[in-house]
């Protein structure tokens, strides 16, 4: 940038290097993991039960 601009440049979000920050990211990424995974297990389960009731009960997978 220009010396003369009175525009900040402002700190971007990775270039933040101080061990609480990173101590921080790291636990919100296995929470994000975590909730992402029991999401899928939950449609996952509900897709094999409307499959199950759709067809009457009968013991099949989905694939």
């Amino acid at each position: 940038m220009d010396e003369n601009s009175n525009i900040v440049r402002l700190r971007q979000p990775e270039e933040i290097e101080d061990p609480l920050t990173n101590i921080l990211r790291s636990g919100a990424r296995q929470l994000l993991a975590q909730a992402v995974e029991m999401e899928a297990e939950a449609f996952l389960a509900a897709m094999k039960a409307f499959g199950k009731a759709r067809r009457g009960g009968a013991n099949s997978s989905m694939r």
